[in-house]
């Protein structure tokens, strides 16, 4: 997997240029026809601005007379007209550039998280999601600025800029001459700050983003913390997280503040020398006061628009940085590649599962082997329960299964097919999962059950929670069903939560199911009731166990138990019990009498 690359290793390249923002350009290609609208839109109200000082000039030289009365009514009733195009133009080129930057984010935040959730489980293995949160809110918030108004006005300004500039030389090459003059000991500290700005921008978002991070992390386990009385280290850690951040912002802010400064002074203080220079060329009879006039309207038409690229500049360079970040992620692969033409799977299907010398470490810890050398079939309709000490490798058999990883070495097969060369959508629609974990979304009961099987309708939903043993608790909720529970299911207790998660494998239907540690938030009443149903789901099914409680396997057809990443034993209940293995070491710590478990 490729990883987002560390700030200081993108500090060179990011201030060599704004390639960057190359990577947004996809994002407004289909948009084509608004773009043009709004460069038609730009061009139509700079050369609107440009038309003023001819206007100006004629008032000047010739206006001021009773004989030219006339004349001046019909410059100043032009300048009306030309403020009301001016207005009608700026506001086109406001409402087209705005809401195609707001098209354009929001196209960027569906494909970065469409990525984000085709990525394999090594990625978030190794990943913050408050900082992939903070990039797709905070970074598309830069992109939206610098794709509305930031490139709004820096096009406008350079549009003005160089219509002014030419009017200027068509004006008074002279004077032109000094202004031009100027402009490059403009322009070169806008290259130089800006290289520098893009580098503290970028930094500063990174540093929000672990500020970001840190904040998700403990909001989401604030139960947690408060039992542990945890708040004044958190508040400590977050603190120094948010003064790194505004640390950041604040020197990205410093060096634009600079900028700003260096070239206000540079532009106004060339225009000052302009002034002077032609108030001198007036006095000496070599130019007229309106020349002069129309001139230095350009002239501060073509200072004001630099000036005010200037900190557009800075607003682009800090969109580099964000930009640099998204494309980061939208160019991390996933380590779990679908091959170009998949197999389909056997229908119907059967669900014959088989391990086939199965190395596997996982990505985050690869000198750690978790399986080696593992095989294992298991038959259609076949019950097969995992057991072992904690870390022998039980968890990693359903990822692979999933498909969460792929071994380092071996293949895993459904219905004699290697899944590798099946679709994963394909694969996945095949298998029911209870996580040991028990996931629930904010939204209602109903919606949270559903999530098994989306075209379902009430009255399965209905049907798969009361097989769940969900149905009683769920209908005592204040709006029954149709209750909000809350993010990550704050409101339920774990077993409700973990009744939920079997409704949902219920609801799925599928020819696999996977019981990860599935009844062991249950109470005894409650873990009755599931087990029951369980045995009814499981009927006709494959089905893989994983439990540490040895009760909720007593009755599986085959029972594998691991030790080290190895299958170390395999029989039923009682035939391992007779053996005198780990099995029978286990079950005597869980048991009085082991052997009369199954009585």
């Amino acid at each position: 997997m490729r990883k987002p690359r560390s700030t200081s290793s993108n500090a060179a390249a990011s201030t060599r240029r704004l390639g960057p923002l190359r990577a947004l350009l996809p994002f407004a290609a289909p948009y084509k026809g608004r773009i043009a609208l709004a460069f038609l839109a730009l061009l139509a109200a700079s050369a609107a601005t440009l038309i003023v000082p001819l206007a100006l000039r004629r008032i000047i030289d010739f206006g001021f007379s009773s004989e030219e009365r006339e004349m001046v009514d019909w410059y100043f009733a032009t300048m009306l007209a030309v403020a009301a195009f001016l207005a009608l133009a700026s506001a086109s080129r406001f409402y087209l550039v705005m809401t195609l930057g707001e098209r354009v984010v929001a196209d960027i935040r569906n494909a970065v998280f469409a990525h984000l959730t085709g990525l394999s489980a090594s990625f978030y293995d190794q990943s913050r999601a408050g900082e992939l949160v903070s990039r797709l809110t905070a970074d598309t918030t830069l992109i939206k600025a610098t794709f509305g108004s930031s490139a709004s006005l820096a096009l406008r300004n350079l549009f003005l800029f160089a219509g002014a500039s030419i009017m200027m030389v068509v004006t008074s090459p002279r004077l032109s001459a000094l202004v031009l003059v100027a402009i490059p000991f403009i322009v070169l500290p806008l290259v130089a700050f800006g290289r520098s700005v893009r580098q503290k921008s970028r930094k500063a978002q990174d540093t929000l983003a672990d500020a970001s991070a840190m904040a998700a992390e403990s909001l989401g386990a604030m139960r947690t913390v408060q039992a542990f009385n945890a708040e004044p280290a958190l508040k400590a850690g977050f603190s120094h997280a948010v003064e790194r951040a505004y640390d950041g912002a604040r020197s990205a802010t410093a060096t634009r503040a600079l900028l700003t400064a260096v070239v206000i002074f540079l532009v106004f203080g060339s225009v000052v020398a302009v002034l002077w220079w032609g108030a001198t060329d007036v006095l000496f009879g070599r130019m007229s006061a309106g020349l002069l006039g129309q001139f230095v309207l350009y002239a501060v038409f073509a200072a004001g628009a630099l000036g005010e690229i200037s900190q557009v500049w800075s607003d682009i360079s800090q969109a580099a940085g964000a930009a640099e970040r998204l494309d980061e992620l939208l160019h991390v692969p996933s380590a779990v590649v679908e091959v170009p033409s998949p197999r389909v799977l056997p229908k119907p299907p059967r669900g014959q599962i088989r391990f086939e010398h199965i190395d596997f470490a996982y990505p985050a810890r690869p000198d750690l082997p978790v399986l080696k050398d593992l095989s294992i079939e298991i038959a259609a309709g076949e019950t097969i329960a995992v057991v072992g000490p904690s870390g022998a490798g039980k968890s990693t058999l359903i990822h692979l299964l999933l498909r969460f990883y792929d071994p380092q070495s071996g293949f895993v097969t459904i219905d004699g097919v290697d899944i590798a060369q099946a679709s994963l959508s394909d694969l996945r629609s095949r298998i029911a999962l209870v996580p040991q974990d028990s996931v629930i979304f904010a939204g209602t009961a109903r919606d949270n059950i559903r999530f098994g099987k989306p075209d379902a309708s009430d009255a399965q939903i209905e049907a798969a929670a009361l097989s769940a043993a969900a149905d009683g608790f769920i209908r005592a909720l204040p709006e029954g069903y149709e209750t909000s529970i809350g993010e990550r299911g704050v409101t339920l207790s774990g077993g409700q939560k973990q009744r939920i998660a079997i409704a949902r494998a219920i609801l799925r239907n599928a020819p696999i199911l996977l019981l990860d540690e599935a009844t062991s938030a249950l109470d005894a009443e409650s873990e009755s009731l599931v087990q029951n149903a369980l045995a009814d789901l499981m009927k006709g099914r494959t089905t893989l166990v994983v439990a540490h409680r040895l009760a909720t396997v007593l009755r599986a057809d085959r029972i594998l138990v691991m030790d080290e990443g190895r299958v170390v034993e395999i029989g039923t209940h009682a035939e391992l019990i007779a053996r005198g293995g780990l099995y029978a070491r286990l079950a005597s710590l869980q048991f009085s009498d082991p052997s009369t478990a199954l009585r």
